[in-house]
Protein backbone atom coordinates (compact mmCIF):
# COMPACT_ATOMS: atom_id res chain seq x y z
CA UNK A 1 0.00 0.00 0.00
CA UNK A 2 1.02 3.62 -0.47
CA UNK A 3 2.93 4.99 2.55
CA UNK A 4 2.70 8.68 1.63
CA UNK A 5 0.86 10.30 4.57
CA UNK A 6 -0.69 12.85 2.19
CA UNK A 7 -2.87 10.04 0.85
CA UNK A 8 -3.74 8.78 4.32
CA UNK A 9 -2.80 5.17 3.70
CA UNK A 10 -3.30 4.22 7.36
CA UNK A 11 -6.36 6.42 7.95
CA UNK A 12 -10.01 5.50 8.16
CA UNK A 13 -11.97 5.31 4.86
CA UNK A 14 -13.57 8.71 5.40
CA UNK A 15 -10.17 10.41 5.66
CA UNK A 16 -7.41 11.24 3.20
CA UNK A 17 -7.30 11.68 -0.58
CA UNK A 18 -9.44 9.13 -2.50
CA UNK A 19 -7.23 7.60 -5.14
CA UNK A 20 -8.20 4.01 -5.98
CA UNK A 21 -7.45 1.98 -2.82
CA UNK A 22 -5.23 4.88 -1.71
CA UNK A 23 -2.62 3.86 -4.29
CA UNK A 24 -0.14 6.48 -5.49
CA UNK A 25 -1.41 9.05 -7.98
CA UNK A 26 1.23 9.27 -10.67
CA UNK A 27 1.89 9.16 -14.40
CA UNK A 28 5.37 7.78 -13.93
CA UNK A 29 4.95 4.16 -15.05
CA UNK A 30 8.51 2.96 -14.53
CA UNK A 31 8.24 -0.48 -12.96
CA UNK A 32 4.44 -0.24 -12.73
CA UNK A 33 2.38 -3.39 -13.33
CA UNK A 34 -1.14 -1.94 -13.36
CA UNK A 35 -2.57 1.54 -13.89
CA UNK A 36 -6.11 2.54 -12.96
CA UNK A 37 -7.48 5.12 -15.42
CA UNK A 38 -10.71 7.10 -15.27
CA UNK A 39 -12.72 7.91 -18.40
CA UNK A 40 -15.44 10.26 -17.06
CA UNK A 41 -17.51 10.52 -20.23
CA UNK A 42 -21.28 10.05 -20.44
CA UNK A 43 -22.35 11.87 -23.60
CA UNK A 44 -22.86 8.54 -25.37
CA UNK A 45 -25.83 7.65 -23.20
CA UNK A 46 -29.34 7.20 -24.55
CA UNK A 47 -31.30 7.52 -21.30
CA UNK A 48 -30.01 8.72 -17.91
CA UNK A 49 -26.66 10.49 -17.78
CA UNK A 50 -24.40 10.82 -14.74
CA UNK A 51 -21.68 8.24 -15.38
CA UNK A 52 -19.15 11.05 -15.81
CA UNK A 53 -19.11 11.01 -12.01
CA UNK A 54 -18.50 7.24 -11.91
CA UNK A 55 -14.69 7.12 -11.72
CA UNK A 56 -14.54 9.53 -8.80
CA UNK A 57 -17.22 7.70 -6.83
CA UNK A 58 -15.70 4.25 -7.51
CA UNK A 59 -12.38 5.54 -6.18
CA UNK A 60 -14.11 6.83 -3.07
CA UNK A 61 -15.89 3.50 -2.51
CA UNK A 62 -12.60 1.63 -2.93
CA UNK A 63 -11.29 3.12 0.33
CA UNK A 64 -13.17 0.41 2.22
CA UNK A 65 -11.16 -2.35 0.46
CA UNK A 66 -8.49 -3.41 2.95
CA UNK A 67 -6.20 -5.22 0.53
CA UNK A 68 -6.30 -9.01 1.00
CA UNK A 69 -8.60 -11.22 -1.06
CA UNK A 70 -9.41 -14.24 1.14
CA UNK A 71 -11.44 -16.01 -1.55
CA UNK A 72 -8.55 -16.04 -4.04
CA UNK A 73 -5.89 -16.09 -1.34
CA UNK A 74 -3.89 -13.13 -2.62
CA UNK A 75 -2.97 -9.58 -1.66
CA UNK A 76 -2.70 -7.78 -5.03
CA UNK A 77 -0.62 -4.79 -3.91
CA UNK A 78 2.03 -7.08 -2.41
CA UNK A 79 2.62 -8.74 -5.78
CA UNK A 80 1.86 -5.85 -8.14
CA UNK A 81 2.94 -2.24 -8.32
CA UNK A 82 -0.36 -0.45 -8.94
CA UNK A 83 -0.93 3.28 -9.45
CA UNK A 84 -3.86 5.59 -10.03
CA UNK A 85 -3.10 7.31 -13.34
CA UNK A 86 -5.89 9.86 -13.01
CA UNK A 87 -8.38 10.58 -15.79
CA UNK A 88 -8.40 10.93 -19.56
CA UNK A 89 -8.88 14.54 -20.65
CA UNK A 90 -12.32 14.32 -22.25
CA UNK A 91 -14.59 16.85 -23.94
CA UNK A 92 -18.20 16.09 -22.90
CA UNK A 93 -19.66 17.62 -26.06
CA UNK A 94 -17.49 15.60 -28.47
CA UNK A 95 -17.59 11.82 -28.58
CA UNK A 96 -15.09 11.78 -31.46
CA UNK A 97 -12.52 13.84 -29.57
CA UNK A 98 -13.04 11.81 -26.43
CA UNK A 99 -12.68 8.46 -28.18
CA UNK A 100 -9.43 9.62 -29.79
CA UNK A 101 -8.16 10.87 -26.43
CA UNK A 102 -9.00 7.53 -24.76
CA UNK A 103 -7.22 5.53 -27.44
CA UNK A 104 -4.16 7.80 -27.25
CA UNK A 105 -3.93 7.71 -23.46
CA UNK A 106 -4.57 3.96 -23.25
CA UNK A 107 -1.96 3.29 -25.95
CA UNK A 108 0.64 5.34 -24.11
CA UNK A 109 0.03 3.31 -20.96
CA UNK A 110 0.06 -0.06 -22.74
CA UNK A 111 3.29 0.73 -24.58
CA UNK A 112 5.10 0.85 -21.24
CA UNK A 113 4.09 -2.76 -20.56
CA UNK A 114 1.56 -1.70 -17.94
CA UNK A 115 -1.83 -3.43 -17.72
CA UNK A 116 -4.76 -1.03 -17.83
CA UNK A 117 -7.93 -1.01 -15.75
CA UNK A 118 -10.39 1.67 -16.87
CA UNK A 119 -13.27 3.14 -14.88
CA UNK A 120 -16.17 4.59 -16.89
CA UNK A 121 -18.03 6.52 -17.98
CA UNK A 122 -20.59 5.07 -20.35
CA UNK A 123 -20.01 2.00 -22.51
CA UNK A 124 -18.99 3.97 -25.59
CA UNK A 125 -15.49 4.10 -24.04
CA UNK A 126 -15.04 0.37 -24.71
CA UNK A 127 -14.46 0.92 -28.45
CA UNK A 128 -11.44 3.24 -28.14
CA UNK A 129 -10.06 1.00 -25.38
CA UNK A 130 -10.37 -2.06 -27.62
CA UNK A 131 -8.63 -0.15 -30.42
CA UNK A 132 -5.68 0.55 -28.13
CA UNK A 133 -5.49 -3.01 -26.80
CA UNK A 134 -5.82 -4.61 -30.24
CA UNK A 135 -3.01 -2.38 -31.52
CA UNK A 136 -0.84 -3.75 -28.72
CA UNK A 137 -1.90 -7.41 -28.58
CA UNK A 138 -3.61 -8.07 -31.91
CA UNK A 139 -7.27 -9.11 -32.19
CA UNK A 140 -8.69 -9.96 -28.79
CA UNK A 141 -11.03 -12.40 -27.19
CA UNK A 142 -13.71 -10.32 -25.49
CA UNK A 143 -16.02 -11.21 -22.63
CA UNK A 144 -18.77 -8.59 -22.50
CA UNK A 145 -20.87 -8.67 -19.31
CA UNK A 146 -24.01 -6.59 -19.71
CA UNK A 147 -27.80 -6.41 -19.76
CA UNK A 148 -27.74 -5.03 -23.31
CA UNK A 149 -26.38 -6.22 -26.65
CA UNK A 150 -24.59 -2.94 -27.52
CA UNK A 151 -24.32 -4.07 -31.14
CA UNK A 152 -26.97 -1.77 -32.54
CA UNK A 153 -26.45 0.17 -35.74
CA UNK A 154 -26.45 3.98 -35.48
CA UNK A 155 -28.50 4.20 -32.29
CA UNK A 156 -28.93 7.90 -33.04
CA UNK A 157 -29.67 8.91 -36.65
CA UNK A 158 -26.55 10.01 -38.55
CA UNK A 159 -24.35 9.54 -35.44
CA UNK A 160 -22.52 6.20 -35.47
CA UNK A 161 -21.10 6.10 -31.94
CA UNK A 162 -22.95 5.76 -28.64
CA UNK A 163 -23.02 3.46 -25.64
CA UNK A 164 -25.29 1.13 -27.62
CA UNK A 165 -22.94 0.57 -30.59
CA UNK A 166 -19.32 -0.09 -29.46
CA UNK A 167 -19.19 -3.81 -30.16
CA UNK A 168 -20.71 -3.54 -33.63
CA UNK A 169 -17.77 -1.38 -34.64
CA UNK A 170 -15.22 -3.43 -32.70
CA UNK A 171 -16.33 -6.52 -34.62
CA UNK A 172 -16.44 -4.72 -37.95
CA UNK A 173 -12.97 -3.24 -37.39
CA UNK A 174 -11.49 -6.68 -36.68
CA UNK A 175 -10.55 -5.85 -33.09
CA UNK A 176 -12.10 -9.11 -31.83
CA UNK A 177 -11.02 -12.62 -32.82
CA UNK A 178 -13.59 -14.61 -34.75
CA UNK A 179 -15.65 -16.84 -32.47
CA UNK A 180 -14.26 -15.24 -29.31
CA UNK A 181 -16.80 -12.54 -28.52
CA UNK A 182 -19.15 -13.66 -25.73
CA UNK A 183 -21.92 -11.58 -24.18
CA UNK A 184 -23.11 -12.66 -20.72
CA UNK A 185 -26.25 -11.63 -18.83
CA UNK A 186 -28.21 -10.10 -21.72
CA UNK A 187 -31.90 -9.57 -20.97
CA UNK A 188 -34.86 -7.25 -21.25
CA UNK A 189 -36.94 -5.89 -24.14
CA UNK A 190 -35.16 -4.94 -27.36
CA UNK A 191 -35.97 -2.58 -30.21
CA UNK A 192 -36.76 -5.24 -32.81
CA UNK A 193 -37.29 -8.98 -33.03
CA UNK A 194 -34.15 -9.43 -35.13
CA UNK A 195 -31.74 -7.72 -32.69
CA UNK A 196 -30.37 -10.99 -31.27
CA UNK A 197 -30.05 -12.49 -34.74
CA UNK A 198 -28.17 -9.42 -35.95
CA UNK A 199 -25.75 -9.66 -33.02
CA UNK A 200 -25.11 -13.31 -33.90
CA UNK A 201 -24.53 -12.41 -37.55
CA UNK A 202 -21.91 -9.88 -36.45
CA UNK A 203 -20.14 -12.60 -34.48
CA UNK A 204 -21.58 -12.55 -30.96
CA UNK A 205 -22.25 -15.58 -28.82
CA UNK A 206 -25.04 -14.22 -26.64
CA UNK A 207 -25.59 -15.94 -23.29
CA UNK A 208 -28.82 -14.46 -21.95
CA UNK A 209 -29.57 -14.10 -18.28
CA UNK A 210 -32.16 -16.84 -18.71
CA UNK A 211 -29.45 -19.16 -20.02
CA UNK A 212 -27.12 -18.19 -17.15
CA UNK A 213 -29.80 -19.19 -14.65
CA UNK A 214 -30.74 -22.34 -16.54
CA UNK A 215 -27.18 -23.67 -17.01
CA UNK A 216 -25.41 -22.14 -14.01
CA UNK A 217 -22.29 -20.01 -13.84
CA UNK A 218 -19.84 -22.90 -13.98
CA UNK A 219 -21.23 -24.07 -17.34
CA UNK A 220 -21.03 -20.50 -18.66
CA UNK A 221 -17.42 -20.18 -17.49
CA UNK A 222 -16.56 -23.55 -19.02
CA UNK A 223 -17.77 -22.35 -22.42
CA UNK A 224 -15.85 -19.09 -22.07
CA UNK A 225 -12.62 -20.92 -21.19
CA UNK A 226 -13.06 -23.28 -24.13
CA UNK A 227 -13.64 -20.46 -26.61
CA UNK A 228 -10.85 -18.10 -25.57
CA UNK A 229 -7.59 -18.97 -27.32
CA UNK A 230 -5.41 -15.92 -26.67
CA UNK A 231 -5.31 -12.52 -24.98
CA UNK A 232 -8.68 -11.67 -23.39
CA UNK A 233 -10.25 -8.30 -22.62
CA UNK A 234 -13.09 -8.07 -20.08
CA UNK A 235 -15.68 -5.29 -20.35
CA UNK A 236 -18.26 -5.09 -17.59
CA UNK A 237 -21.36 -2.92 -17.61
CA UNK A 238 -22.62 -2.60 -14.03
CA UNK A 239 -26.21 -2.98 -15.29
CA UNK A 240 -25.45 -6.69 -15.64
CA UNK A 241 -26.38 -6.67 -11.96
CA UNK A 242 -30.04 -6.52 -11.04
CA UNK A 243 -31.13 -2.96 -10.12
CA UNK A 244 -31.76 -4.26 -6.60
CA UNK A 245 -27.97 -4.60 -6.29
CA UNK A 246 -26.89 -1.81 -8.65
CA UNK A 247 -29.55 0.88 -9.04
CA UNK A 248 -27.00 3.56 -9.87
CA UNK A 249 -26.84 3.08 -13.61
CA UNK A 250 -28.19 4.78 -16.69
CA UNK A 251 -30.33 2.02 -18.21
CA UNK A 252 -31.40 -0.44 -15.49
CA UNK A 253 -32.94 -3.79 -16.48
CA UNK A 254 -34.78 -6.05 -14.06
CA UNK A 255 -33.88 -9.71 -13.67
CA UNK A 256 -30.09 -9.43 -13.51
CA UNK A 257 -27.32 -11.04 -11.50
CA UNK A 258 -26.81 -10.66 -7.80
CA UNK A 259 -23.64 -9.05 -6.48
CA UNK A 260 -22.34 -12.47 -5.45
CA UNK A 261 -23.01 -13.96 -8.90
CA UNK A 262 -21.05 -11.14 -10.55
CA UNK A 263 -18.14 -11.65 -8.16
CA UNK A 264 -18.18 -15.39 -8.85
CA UNK A 265 -18.33 -14.81 -12.60
CA UNK A 266 -15.36 -12.44 -12.61
CA UNK A 267 -13.32 -14.75 -10.35
CA UNK A 268 -13.92 -17.51 -12.88
CA UNK A 269 -11.79 -15.66 -15.44
CA UNK A 270 -8.58 -16.22 -13.46
CA UNK A 271 -7.26 -18.88 -15.86
CA UNK A 272 -7.66 -16.67 -18.94
CA UNK A 273 -4.84 -14.65 -20.51
CA UNK A 274 -6.20 -11.35 -19.18
CA UNK A 275 -4.79 -8.19 -20.77
CA UNK A 276 -7.33 -5.50 -19.92
CA UNK A 277 -10.51 -4.64 -18.06
CA UNK A 278 -13.05 -1.85 -17.99
CA UNK A 279 -16.02 -1.27 -15.72
CA UNK A 280 -18.64 1.15 -16.96
CA UNK A 281 -22.06 2.74 -16.44
CA UNK A 282 -21.90 3.54 -12.72
CA UNK A 283 -24.09 6.64 -12.33
CA UNK A 284 -23.76 8.10 -8.80
CA UNK A 285 -26.80 10.42 -9.06
CA UNK A 286 -29.01 7.31 -9.10
CA UNK A 287 -27.05 5.35 -6.49
CA UNK A 288 -28.68 5.33 -3.04
CA UNK A 289 -26.14 4.64 -0.30
CA UNK A 290 -23.39 4.22 -2.95
CA UNK A 291 -24.15 0.49 -3.22
CA UNK A 292 -23.46 0.42 -6.98
CA UNK A 293 -20.10 2.13 -6.52
CA UNK A 294 -19.15 -0.33 -3.79
CA UNK A 295 -19.99 -3.28 -6.03
CA UNK A 296 -17.99 -1.70 -8.86
CA UNK A 297 -14.90 -1.08 -6.73
CA UNK A 298 -14.96 -4.65 -5.45
CA UNK A 299 -15.23 -6.03 -8.98
CA UNK A 300 -12.14 -4.01 -9.93
CA UNK A 301 -10.40 -5.45 -6.86
CA UNK A 302 -11.26 -8.96 -8.05
CA UNK A 303 -9.66 -8.21 -11.41
CA UNK A 304 -6.57 -6.86 -9.65
CA UNK A 305 -6.48 -10.07 -7.63
CA UNK A 306 -6.51 -12.18 -10.79
CA UNK A 307 -3.65 -10.15 -12.25
CA UNK A 308 -1.75 -10.79 -9.04
CA UNK A 309 -2.39 -14.53 -9.34
CA UNK A 310 -1.18 -14.39 -12.94
CA UNK A 311 2.09 -12.75 -11.85
CA UNK A 312 2.44 -15.22 -8.99
CA UNK A 313 2.34 -18.10 -11.46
Amino acid sequence: MNENPAFGAELEPFMGIPTFMRLPATRDLAGVDVAVLGAPFDSGTSYRSGTRFGPRKIREASLTIWGHNPTLGVTPTELLKVVDYGDVSIIPTSIDHTMNAITKTASEILETGTTLITLGGDHSIALPLLRAHAAKFGPLGVVHIDAHLDTWKDEFEFVPYSHGTPFRYALQEGLIRKGEYIQVGIRGPVSAAEDYEEAATLGARTITMHEVMEKGLEAVLKEIRERMQGPVYITLDIDAADPAYAPGTGTPEVGGMTSLQLLQLVRGFRDLDLVGFDLVEVSPPYDPSDITAHLASNLVFEFLSMLALKKQK
